[in-house]
């Protein structure tokens, strides 16, 4: 089977607070835009919007089954949030977006995006396979959905915290899990 790597330049505006990381973006058929979390089915801009504007659709194209990426990306600059995932080489043993069938050929360095966000004080994975990664790269005990630890890494303390999946083969509403990411900004 054949490796990929990482698709995508991480986004890590200057002054970011938050780093949002996922596993690994799905295969590019399931594209509707080119940016993280491209996956229609996906819920994670959803959830922003529910956040930010109490509208789901807030970041969907009206009549089109894709994201604004312009508006997510403008949204991401106003609050402070980088995106990047937590892999950046995998196999994917199944043919589908599923981090259950993901094999992790090389890690992202997660102290080297940190270095360039001077002002980052918080990681968050968004499920599990984030979490796992993340943990092995930081060294924290297992965390469960909503959690937070404080750790020294890099040589400040960083905040991290393990949100839910925001597939929907998570089964939880969009409205049960914006309670766990609006955490990040209240």
């Amino acid at each position: 089977m054949d490796s990929e790597v990482h698709p995508l330049t991480p986004f890590l505006p200057e002054k970011a607070k938050i780093l949002i990381l996922g596993s690994f973006p799905p295969p590019k058929k399931r594209w509707c835009m080119e940016f993280f979390y491209p996956n229609w089915t996906n819920d994670f801009w959803r959830i922003w919007g529910f956040i930010a504007k109490g509208d789901k659709d807030y970041f969907v194209i009206p009549g089109e089954k894709r994201f604004d990426k312009d508006k997510i990306q403008r949204f991401c600059l106003e609050r402070g949030i980088a995106l990047y995932d937590t892999a950046e080489e995998i196999v994917r043993l199944k043919n589908n977006a599923s981090d259950n069938f993901l094999k992790v050929v090389c890690n992202a360095d997660i102290a080297a995006l940190l270095a360039q966000m001077p002002y980052c004080k918080t990681v968050v994975s968004t499920g599990q396979k984030s979490a796992e990664i993340l943990q092995s790269i930081i060294g924290f005990g297992s965390l469960s959905v909503g959690e937070c630890v404080e750790v020294e890494f890099i040589g400040r303390k960083i905040k991290v915290w393990r949100m839910p999946s925001t597939s929907r083969a998570y089964p939880r509403s969009i409205e049960w899990k914006a309670e766990y990411y609006r955490k990040l900004l209240f």
